[in-house]
């Protein structure tokens, strides 16, 4: 006797449990994979800065770091989608971003330190459009601002960890190669996990519904470039935690024991920052965009300008910014992305998202020598200026047939 056909509605219960478990396997790589280099970058600043290395140094090496790291994924999205080998580059990409870590216990100078961290963005830039857009065939079964959401939860958990790992490193007088040593473990079991899932999931295209697929557009469109704007003007005023770090460090304003702590401290504070920015995305759509770009704008004159408790209610406000950046930028480009060119859709975005953060740290890098009020100023009428931009874009979206 042959067994009844499934329901439309078991069969998308079961779609909606396989893409459940996928982004759930993902943000356990990325939570390992951040524990690896937020650790890192909590101490980069300090670190540089005892090799020699100034204020200009630290923010350019830093922007271009991020520059690199976000303009090569145009590239690397290109390559995946010509190649379909998203998985190979994937994991090229997450062995580079890790293992450059580590490495870092070795840099004799600072330029060598400064090149192991541009190593590191560029390894991020190769993986970050093919695990976007693997996680973007999700989002029909569980909605765009929760898929976002939730991974990002779990890298900001993995981001609040390694700062801590570290923390506990300096207070026990370890110091800072000792600590980049410790990260060894965290990037082999990202791997570890980063295997798990592309045996259990080769294929994550199975995972959208076919009506989600026909609903993409055939091309980019204005909106897509107007949404890049806006976020290459946020991005300019969100400046590195090497630079912040550094700040706070030459300034006294808390101790190098707490610099760390500072840093986990907003990312977890940003775990449930990012859950419920990205359940509210879902039912309000861009407003909430809006309101975290506004308050993320906040951060600089208390970071810039306050004392110890001023500076960690800054760095808050500034782990709103980072949410906004990991959840909402994408939740909102994830309904831009046109078929057959998702990796590459993701790589533009962030190409253009890296300019802008490479022209901010280069300008607050050189402003911070003359003005720490101008560096302030700049950062927030940046970001601030980014809000009608936003609105433009979602009109033009809106309007588009």
């Amino acid at each position: 006797m042959t067994e009844p056909a499934a329901s439309p509605r078991s069969r998308y219960a079961a779609l909606a449990a396989s893409a459940f478990a996928f982004v759930v396997v993902m943000g356990i790589v990325n939570l390992f994979a951040d524990v690896t280099y937020e650790g890192g970058g909590s101490i980069n600043g300090p670190f540089m800065a005892s090799l020699g290395a100034g204020a200009a140094a630290i923010s350019i090496v830093a922007g271009l770091g991020e520059f690199l790291g976000y303009s090569l994924r145009a590239v690397s999205g290109w390559a995946a989608d010509k190649s379909g080998r998203y998985w190979a580059l994937t994991f090229v990409g997450y062995i580079i971003n890790l293992f450059a870590v580590p490495a870092m216990a070795f840099a004799g100078n600072w330029y060598v330190a400064g090149a192991l961290i541009l190593t590191e963005r560029i390894g991020r830039a190769i993986r970050k459009p093919t695990v976007g857009a693997m996680l973007s065939y999700s989002t029909g079964a569980l909605g765009r601002g929760w898929v976002y959401g939730l991974n990002s939860a779990l890298d900001e958990t993995g981001a609040t960890v390694g700062p801590i790992i570290l923390a506990i490193a300096l207070s026990r007088g370890l110091g800072y190669r000792t600590g980049y040593k410790l990260l060894f473990a965290s990037a082999a079991l990202a791997i570890v996990a980063l295997v798990v899932a592309r045996v259990i999931f080769p294929v994550p295209s199975r995972l959208e519904k076919e009506s989600d697929r026909r609903a993409l557009p055939a091309g980019f469109t204005p909106a897509f470039w107007l949404f890049m704007l806006a976020a290459s003007c946020f991005g300019a005023g969100l400046m590195s935690f090497e630079f912040i770090s550094f700040h706070l460090a030459s300034t006294h304003v808390v101790s190098l024991t707490w610099i760390p702590l500072f840093l986990a401290i907003s990312t977890g504070v940003g775990v449930f920052v990012n859950l419920a920015l990205g359940r509210l995305y879902d039912r309000v759509g861009l407003t909430v965009v809006l309101v975290a770009v506004f308050v993320s704008s906040l951060f600089a004159p208390l970071v810039f300008l306050g004392g110890f408790g001023a500076a960690l209610a800054g760095l808050v406000l500034w782990g709103v910014g980072y949410a906004t950046q990991d959840t909402l930028l994408k939740a909102v480009l994830a309904g831009m992305l046109p078929e057959g060119k998702r990796n590459l859709a993701f790589g533009l975005f962030y190409t253009g998202y890296g300019t802008g953060w490479l022209v901010g740290s280069i300008a607050t890098g050189l402003l911070y020598r003359v003005s720490i009020p101008g560096v302030i100023a700049f950062a927030m009428i940046v970001q601030l200026g980014s809000i009608p931009i936003f609105i433009l874009a979602q009109r033009k979206h809106a309007a588009a047939p």
